[in-house]
């Protein structure tokens, strides 16, 4: 494709100086436990907040150079074995022709949602996939800037957000209500609308696939598949409306991606580890509220662990945060396959109240157990 900008064989072929997280991921033996953070490219680095001041956060998702000097930030700063690209989850929606504002305190916004399926064929299941993969060229140009700045170091992780979780967003505009009305107008669709909601998923889940084979292709040496809204709808519609989606998305990324490791985070979806684990994921991140003895059992060996320390825990002090470090890799240490297959990580995000030497300790904590 004439547009495209493509990656240089050479960069996309180097050796990677640090590539303990590919190798937790396969299950293969590594001299220390690797550790990366969700969201470790944010607000709570002072760096971060300074491009910040003079850029939207959309222009800094969509500018190259910008991409690359956020992404590679906390790599010159802690330790860390992976970075993961500076982008969004949203970036599908957008691509679908969805306008999204990051709103202070509220978080993104969608002006235009879609509250009831009258408009599905027309503003989502119509859009082509040719559309969807031009508007989205600004994240591989993002990834081969970051390749080539990245100079071999750690791993770069792709990532994208599962067909449940933009579906929330798409249908309800927002996720600021804190409440059960959280994303209900989603929800109802899948009571009220379940066919319609069948055919939103599907089209999300074949354009998410491709979004994640792209940056891959581009660059990206793993990916992430974000459900963060997996835990807000009881186990039966999670296993027909999310699962099934999980499971598509995959295929279809494994059908074109052999080799690169993936994902996959359902935040909430305890209730599912079992079934998550037979889907193909090399590893489950877990959230802060599993017990990482528990997800073993779970998930039988069938794949990796990644997690799952409360983020709260970085706001305390020093000692605390090592104490909780290693309460925790000596849970996930339970078995007998010892730390073998696992990744450490928070349980979600990080917050931007972190304090970066925190963050720093917290790396620490876990290469030195």
């Amino acid at each position: 494709e004439n547009f495209c900008k493509m990656a240089d064989p050479s960069i996309l072929n180097e050796k990677i100086q640090n590539d303990t997280m590919l190798r937790a991921l396969r299950g293969e033996p590594v001299d220390h436990v690797p550790v990366w953070l969700m969201r470790q490219a944010g607000r709570y680095l002072p760096e971060f907040r300074k491009l910040r001041e003079s850029h939207d956060f959309f222009t800094m998702c969509t500018t190259p150079t910008l991409v690359s000097e956020t992404t590679l930030q906390p790599l010159e700063r802690f330790p860390i074995d992976a970075v993961v690209l500076f982008s969004d989850i949203l970036v599908i929606p957008q691509a679908l022709g969805f306008e999204v504002k990051m709103e202070p305190n509220v978080g993104p916004v969608f002006p235009k949602p879609l509250p009831n399926p009258d408009e599905l064929q027309s503003r989502v299941l119509d859009v082509s996939h040719e559309t969807c993969r031009a508007h989205l060229q600004y994240v591989y140009d993002g990834i081969v800037e970051t390749r080539k700045n990245l100079r071999g170091r750690v791993p770069l992780i792709g990532f994208a957000g599962a067909p449940w979780t933009l579906m929330c967003y798409m249908i309800d505009g927002s996720g600021s209500e804190k409440s059960k009305g959280k994303f209900a107008q989603a929800i109802n669709w899948l009571y009220m609308h379940p066919e319609a909601a069948h055919k939103l998923l599907d089209k999300l889940a074949r354009e998410i696939a491709a979004h994640l084979v792209e940056q891959v292709r581009h660059g990206a040496h793993l990916i992430q598949l974000f459900d963060t809204w997996a835990g807000l709808i009881p186990p039966h519609l999670y296993a027909e409306f999310g699962l099934p989606y999980l499971k598509l998305t995959l295929d279809l990324f494994r059908a074109e991606i052999k080799d690169a490791p993936a994902i996959c985070f359902a935040k909430g979806a305890f209730f599912a580890l079992d079934q998550l684990s037979k889907l193909g994921f090399n590893a489950l991140s877990l959230d802060w509220t599993i017990d990482p003895t528990w997800a073993r059992e779970q998930v039988g060996g069938r794949c990796g662990l990644q997690g799952n320390l409360d983020p709260l825990c970085l706001h305390a002090s020093k000692d605390k945060i090592r104490s909780e470090v290693k309460a925790m890799l000596t849970k996930f240490n339970h078995s007998s396959t010892g730390l073998k297959h696992y990744v450490a990580n928070l349980g979600h995000g990080c917050l931007p109240s972190f304090d970066p030497e925190h963050v720093g300790c917290f790396v620490d904590a876990v290469h030195e157990f």
